[in-house]
Order: C-alpha cells, then sequence, then structure tokens
C-alpha cells in the first residue's frame, strides 16, 4: 500500500494551509522588494501565470519531505529542518525560473531578483512554522494544565538529565498522568544548576532529604519519587535511594528502559531491581528482523520463561502465536495477558502435554511455525531426584517429541531452554537437560549433514542459563514471603553461591542467539551460554533483600541455614572442564561445544530409557544416563574461573 493511500482529511488540509503559506511569502516577498513603486503592481500578471505551476511543484515538496503527513502536535528538531529543506528546494526553483527560464525568454531582465528569493526564503520558513509552532504551543499548555491538576502528586526524578527529559516528555505528552515534576536529583555533577524541559536540576541524589524538606516547609511536600534506569546504575547507590525514601514515607516507582520496547508508564520498584549487574546492551532491531511477521510456538508458556518469551515475540511483531502449555490456570493468564496488551498477533492457546507425541506433532503440523520456543519442562531439583522417571519422560522424551515434530513441520529453527545445571551435571535437572541438549546437537549436526554444503532446512540450537529472578521457585520471591511472614529467612549453605538474571534480560537473549544460529553463514555452534555476569552469595543476598526492607539481618529477622539438599551443589558452572568455548561476537552470549554423541547411538540409549521408564527401573535409568553424560557426579562441582564468564562470587553491600 502506497503512502498516498494513508493520507485523510487531515492531510489535505495540512496541505492546503502549506500552499497558502506558500503563495503568502511569494507575494510578501514581493511587495517588500518592490513597495512604493510601479514595479509591484507591473510584476503581478506575470506573477498570476507563474503562481500555479510553481504551488503544483510546492505540493510534491511538501509530501516528499513529510510536512504533510507530520503531526503538528509533535513538531521538533527534525521537522524544523524538514521546513528549512522544503523552503531551500522552493528557493532554488524559483533561482532557477527566474535565471533560465523567464529572464532571457520572457522579460529580457531578471523578474524576481536576488533580494526578493533572498526575502522568500525567510519568509517562507516564517509563515510554514507560525500555526505549527502556535499550535505545538497550545497543546504543550494544555498538557501540563491538566498534568498539574489535583491529583498530580509532586513528584522528584532521579537520574540523569537524558533519561528525566524522556520522562518529561511522557508526562507533556499524557502517556504518563497523575504526577507533577517539581525537581530532578542528578547522580551528574554536570546536570546540577541547569533545567530541563522547565523543570530544574535541584542537586545530587544524596540531596533527596534535604530537597524533600525544603518543599516540605514550603507547605508543597513530595508525595513521589521517580527512578529512571540511570538510577539503577551501582555509582547510583539505587539501594540507598530506596531505603531514603521509605524513612522519608515517600512513594518510589521506577520507569523502565525505552530501549526494550516498554511504553513510557510507571511501575512499582522490586527488590530484583536492585540485585544485579547493568544488563547487557540488546540489539532490538535484530530481534525484531528475525520475528517479525512469523509463526511463533512456545512450549511451556504458561511458565515463568515461557510466558515472558510470549510477551517479547508478541512486542517483536510476530504474525501468529501458539502457546502450549499443560497447566489450565498458567495457560488462561498468560493468553488474558496478552489479550489486556493490545497484543497484534493472532494467539491461541492449547492445552497440551508435550510427553504426548501425537498431540504435539498433530498441532505443530496444523500450525506449521518457524520458529519453535521449547521452554516446557520440570526443573524443581530436589523433586526430580524424588521422581526420576517423571524428569526423563518430560525434559527428555518431551523434548524429543518437540524437535522432533518441530522438524517434521518444517520450521526455521527449535531454541530449547537449557540450564547451566546441564553442565557436568550433578542432578537430574541438569542430567535429562544435558542428553535433550545433545539429541537437539545430533539432530542438527545430520540436518546439516545432509544439507551438503548448503544452507541447512532448519537450526535446532539450546540455550543455557542460571537462576533467573522472580521466576517459579526463584529463592528471590521465596525470601520476600518469608520476610514478610517475619522470619526466618531460610538459606541451604553460608558458602552456596548463584548466577541472577532477570527474565527480560534472559528471554532477550535466548532470542538473540537464535538471531545467531539463522545468520546468512551457518555457524558451527549449537549450544549458546548467556553470559550471567558476577555470582552472587544466597546468604549476602538475603541479608541485602532484608535490609532493603528496612529491618536488620540477625536482629528483626534471622537467617537460617537448613543444609543442601539432594542434587545441589554449591557453585554453579557455565562450561564443563572439556567443553571448548568460543565467542561469537555478540554481547551477553557464548558459544559451547560440548560432546556430540552421534544420532546412532543416541537412539539406542533412547530404546533402552523407554524400556527401562516402562518397568520403572530405576537403576537401569542411573545407568544408562551414567553411559550418555559419563561426567555426571563424577567430577565435583567448583567455581571454574578459566572457564567461566565471572571470576569470584560478588560481595553485597
Amino acid at each position: 500500500m502506497t503512502r498516498l493511500s494513508h493520507l485523510t482529511l487531515r492531510n489535505f488540509l495540512i496541505a492546503l494551509h502549506d500552499l497558502l503559506a506558500t503563495a503568502a511569502a511569494l507575494f510578501a516577498a514581493f511587495y517588500l522588494r518592490f513597495e512604493g513603486g510601479d514595479g509591484f503592481f507591473d510584476r503581478l500578471p506575470l506573477l498570476f501565470q507563474i503562481l500555479p505551476y510553481f504551488l503544483a511543484f510546492s505540493v510534491v515538496v511538501f509530501f516528499i519531505f513529510n510536512l504533510t503527513t507530520t503531526k503538528w502536535r509533535f513538531i521538533s528538531l527534525p521537522d524544523a529542518l524538514n521546513i528549512i529543506r522544503v523552503a531551500t528546494v522552493l528557493t532554488v526553483a524559483l533561482l532557477v525560473l527566474d535565471y533560465i527560464f523567464v529572464a532571457p525568454n520572457v522579460r529580457g531582465a531578471f523578474f524576481l531578483g536576488k533580494v526578493t528569493i533572498v526575502l522568500y526564503w525567510f519568509l517562507e520558513i516564517s509563515f510554514l512554522s507560525a500555526l505549527r509552532m502556535t499550535y505545538r504551543y497550545f497543546r504543550y499548555t494544555r498538557v501540563r494544565r491538566h498534568a498539574r491538576g489535583e491529583e498530580a502528586a509532586p513528584t522528584l526524578l532521579i537520574g540523569r538529565a537524558a533519561d528525566a527529559e524522556v520522562l518529561l516528555r511522557g508526562i507533556e505528552s499524557g502517556a504518563i498522568k497523575r504526577i507533577w515534576p517539581v525537581g530532578v536529583l542528578s547522580p551528574s555533577s554536570s546536570d546540577r544548576g541547569q533545567f530541563i524541559r522547565n523543570v530544574p536540576v535541584l542537586g545530587g541524589i544524596d540531596d533527596v532529604e534535604d530537597v524533600v524538606a525544603d518543599f516540605a516547609k514550603r507547605n508543597k511536600p513530595i508525595a513521589r519519587l521517580v527512578m529512571t534506569p540511570s538510577a539503577f546504575e551501582p555509582e547510583a547507590r539505587p539501594e540507598s535511594i530506596l531505603m531514603r525514601a521509605r524513612k522519608l514515607g515517600v512513594i518510589v516507582n521506577r520507569m523502565p528502559s525505552l530501549e526494550s520496547g516498554d511504553t513510557p508508564r510507571l511501575t512499582a520498584v522490586a527488590v530484583e531491581d536492585l540485585l544485579l549487574r547493568p544488563s547487557e546492551t540488546i540489539d532490538y532491531a535484530r530481534l525484531e528482523a528475525l520475528i517479525n511477521g512469523k509463526a511463533v510456538i512456545v512450549t511451556g508458556g504458561g511458565g515463568s520463561i515461557g510466558s515472558e518469551i510470549c510477551e517479547r515475540v508478541v512486542a517483536f511483531g510476530a504474525a501468529r502465536l501458539l502457546i502450549v502449555e499443560n497447566s489450565e490456570p498458567a495457560l488462561y493468564a498468560i493468553t488474558e495477558a496478552l489479550a489486556a496488551r493490545g497484543a497484534a498477533a493472532e494467539v491461541e492457546g492449547r492445552i497440551a502435554d508435550i510427553r504426548d507425541r501425537e498431540r504435539i506433532m498433530r498441532l505443530m503440523a496444523g500450525f506449521k511455525p518457524d520458529i519453535v520456543f521449547h521452554a516446557a519442562a520440570l526443573k524443581h531439583v530436589p523433586i526430580l531426584e524424588r521422581d526420576w522417571s517423571e524428569g526423563v519422560k518430560t525434559n527428555i522424551f518431551g523434548s524429543i517429541n518437540v524437535a522432533d515434530a518441530a522438524v517434521a513441520a518444517g520450521a526455521e529453527a527449535m531454541v530449547m531452554i537449557s540450564t547451566d545445571k546441564a553442565i557436568e551435571p550433578v542432578s537430574m535437572l541438569g542430567l535429562t537437560k544435558r542428553f535433550a541438549e545433545m539429541y537437539c546437537q545430533a539432530l542438527d549436526h545430520d540436518l546439516a549433514a545432509g544439507a551438503h554444503g548448503a544452507k541447512p532446512p532448519m537450526r535446532l540450537i539450546s540455550v543455557r542459563f542460571g537462576n533467573v529472578l522472580a521466576s517459579n521457585g526463584s529463592v528471590v520471591p521465596k525470601f520476600k514471603a518469608q520476610i514478610e511472614a517475619g522470619g526466618p529467612v531460610t538459606v541451604t549453605h553460608p558458602d552456596m553461591v548463584r548466577y541472577f538474571m532477570t527474565i527480560r534480560e534472559a528471554c532477550d537473549l535466548v532470542i538473540t542467539a537464535a538471531t545467531h544460529a539463522l545468520g546468512t553463514h551457518r555457524p558451527d555452534v549449537s549450544v549458546y551460554v548467556l553470559n550471567m555476569g558476577q555470582p552472587v552469595k544466597i546468604v549476602d543476598l538475603a541479608e541485602r533483600m532484608i535490609r532493603l526492607s528496612g529491618l536488620q539481618p540477625g536482629y528483626d529477622i534471622e537467617i537460617v541455614f537448613t543444609g543442601m539438599r539432594p542434587g545441589e551443589r554449591l557453585h554453579e558452572i557455565l562450561f564443563a572442564t572439556e567443553e571448548p568455548t568460543r565467542e561469537i561476537g555478540v554481547a551477553g552470549i557464548m558459544a559451547a561445544q560440548p560432546n556430540e554423541p552421534p544420532m546412532q547411538t543416541l537412539r539406542k540409549w533412547i530404546a533402552a530409557l523407554e524400556q527401562a521408564i516402562a518397568r520403572d527401573d530405576r537403576a537401569t535409568i542411573r545407568t544408562i544416563l551414567k553411559d550418555a553424560v559419563p561426567e555426571f557426579g563424577s567430577i565435583p562441582a567448583g567455581p571454574k574461573s578459566e572457564v567461566s564468564f565471572a571470576i569470584s562470587p560478588i560481595k553485597l553491600p
């Protein structure tokens, strides 16, 4: 569909305004140049002859430079530059008309003259801008008047000028309501003493108590603090901001990063926001290029990771989304959440168990996905240590079913969500996930070999990462619930160390890994590992969460050590000792190159597993898996600084 087909009555009225402004600028330039003599009236007949052609040409110029289609409410510097470009093009056109066509062929002398043309350039810019700027100012003052209504809470913005400016624009446009900014506190010394969109920078973050007290003395009490993304950087000491705000009795909100595609809305500050290193920079254009217009399936789409992947693929423009979920409440929750967001994608949710091979085959064959994200799994370590066979049925056979169905349905890629526990596994979770990785590796290898050097019809990859904050079963919501209940907070071991990242960052990096796997040149990589940053001691995490709740560890809330559970280890690792690693040139992601048993060998193990599962023969299951993954339980896990992203656990303040 062409741009012309999108034109509305508003666009034609704008074009009419610009035509009248152009004609007025031309006549005004003539009048100013030839005022007081007969020259003005002598030139009018020829001017009227030229005018229709010049105005017709100007309409084309307006359209090319987007003057006709730009909303006046949001006119800004780029639009002002477009006005200057239009005026310049039309001025050059008058110059060519006068010097090449009219002067030698009609009058024998210059008709317009240089002075008239220069005057026209200035007048054209003024006449095209005047009404636009007037309308922009009218809307700006009206929105500010509404924003400053009785319900608007006097608010301090926390963060650097660039972030504060984005938030202020959101308030002015009406996207963010019911707050009125009275000042900015910036961690950058260069911002202090400045004004940002008429809002003063009142000082640094350490000045928050003084600023709040000053407004209280003037009977203008601060009701809210809004933390922008830069307020969560380590040098800004975000935990200090939150603790001070609680002592002052003011509400604290945060504004998400607009780079992530979020709308400019305020959300509550969660403790998880204060526990991590800065997130990796994500190339969102790259993710949108992969997902836009595609048909996507997400298994386990109602879980923590699966539901976030669903939201991200919808945000990146997926045309169709099929959510496969075994839990009816979880499926209902994610479909309702997507419907509430007004998702443009065609979203369908289906109850299905990935263990049911025929059901999964039929669903995928009917949907014909382009990309499959396989997030369905059993993941709770102690539970799987007790119920081995269930872990094998879901994490191994379920993954095999999904992989085979994706290949049969002609998908471009299948991305399996794996875990850092699959490296030198000591638990059934890690062991079953490593076996599923091996199957995807072998299938990916066979498809590449069958392509005989051409691009294979499909990629199957696995993406490993560690603990995700606020996910089901995560330690953070568990600690929050224990703190709210008055304690104690239970930690398994004083030296327990784990990696953490946010659900949003993990899912964006998972999709980024898929873009690498589907690159123009097929990379020799099928297992990816996310950069989890520095590992964190769980006891330090518990102490910090207690302090952020305004309480004192060991005094208000006790910390109790309960002992390590079956299948747990003190330190998680990201690469096995004998596992080569490779940089792939993508921030936040590395490649692992673990052993790849051939598919023929894997199928023998799979057939033996099926028989052992049917007999519920736990000893045989263990023997088969130990044969498939020889490193299972044989090497005590410890920190491996030479093969890990991280060097040593960080000490939380």
